[in-house]
């Protein structure tokens, strides 16, 4: 059979660009048995274009008291990833014309009794800017570690103190602006969290493996963290006891690679949310460290190229949870691990390099 000059060359470029892609899964494979060896990371990365996985591996025990080895079963703790999830759930509510960005806290949640009540708006909420003297994070032990809080007992005791700052003039990462918007989605719904939270987003996306998360709980094939000490990447410890509960919308899901990447599809391709909400979402306030609603969004030198990113990271009690998407490429990298040994947000850079060089990223 002939092949014309035109089909030969259109053969060539397919030939020379699946060479490429392959190429590229190779180096991204050495690196992961580097950090497998040397540093002794335990957990999974994701990689996938335009929303499908083109990369894919489980390493490590998620279970070291049983030697329970990471595969495609496990669920992660997701931690402060959670935070996206509750702020995708506000700006539907937002589409819906049931709550404005620039309302007060009192607006939707009228018994809240912290000074902020009147001053600080969803806007805020959703940008860390509260300008609440964050005590939740200051007591951190006592607030997550010691007891269950009812999350009307914990905003009261934690998330109502008075204002340090005037509201949307300063970021201050925190849990309780997250805490104060799961409470509005409840009031504003009628229903809980986790159950806003199936009916909106996980049942539609179908995130089977993606939940709330309760401390008595018994989830399958869920990971435990730990602890590693600095001078060995191989000597662990558990951590204290916590009660997971009480991060509530700013911490509580637990989730897997492949359902974080339904939710990422949902969100970039706009099946979840509107084009216009999203670019809404995704809008980085300069002033404020360039964080959006459940990101941070931000153009990050990878390589030799430059690119838009939005990122989300979570971390608790030696869970990790890095998501990253390059907004203008349409590629994700996830990277869940559940032990300190390896620090992600330097991972993920070299990981992402790896895979962007050569024709795959074009």
């Amino acid at each position: 059979m002939k092949i014309s000059k035109d089909g030969l060359l259109v053969l060539l470029l397919l030939l020379g660009l699946r060479t490429a892609t392959y190429g590229q899964k190779a180096q991204v494979e050495a690196l992961m048995n580097r950090y497998r060896t040397k540093d002794n990371f335990n957990g999974t990365v994701l990689i996938a274009k335009k929303g499908k996985i083109d990369y894919l591996t489980y390493i490590g025990l998620a279970n070291r008291e049983d030697s329970i080895k990471y595969s495609s079963k496990t669920r992660f703790h997701i931690f402060s990833a959670t935070k996206t999830f509750t702020a995708a759930l506000i700006m539907q509510l937002y589409e819906q014309g049931k709550i404005q960005l620039d309302s007060s806290i009192a607006i939707y949640y009228p018994e809240y009794q912290g000074e902020a009540a009147h001053k600080a708006t969803i806007r805020d909420l959703l940008t860390y800017s509260s300008g609440r003297d964050n005590k939740e994070m200051r007591e951190i032990a006592e607030a997550y570690n010691s007891t269950i809080w009812p999350v009307d007992s914990f905003i009261t005791r934690y998330c109502s103190e008075r204002l340090v700052r005037q509201p949307g003039t300063r970021f201050d990462y925190n849990n309780g602006d997250f805490i104060l918007l799961g409470k509005i989605i409840e009031r504003l719904y009628g229903q809980s969290f986790q159950e806003v939270l199936r009916q909106k987003i996980l049942t539609p996306l179908g995130m089977r493996n993606t939940d709330y998360l309760h401390h008595e709980d018994v989830i399958a094939h869920l990971d435990k963290g730990y602890f590693n000490s600095s001078s060995s990447p191989v000597t662990f410890s558990r951590p204290t006891n916590y009660y997971i509960d009480n991060y509530f919308s700013a911490g509580a899901m637990y989730s897997t690679p492949q359902d974080l990447l339904l939710f990422d599809r949902a969100l970039f391709h706009h099946s979840l949310l509107k084009k216009e909400t999203v670019q809404l979402m995704l809008t980085p306030y300069k002033s404020l460290g360039d964080v959006a609603f459940g990101f941070w969004v931000y153009p990050k030198q990878i390589g030799a190229s430059q690119y838009v990113v939005a990122e989300r990271q979570g971390y608790g009690y030696g869970h990790h949870t890095n998501w990253v998407h390059l907004i203008d490429q349409d590629v994700t990298l996830i990277i869940m691990s559940n032990s300190n040994t390896v620090d992600p947000n330097k991972m993920r850079w070299e990981v992402l390099s790896t895979y962007l060089k050569g024709s795959i990223s074009k």
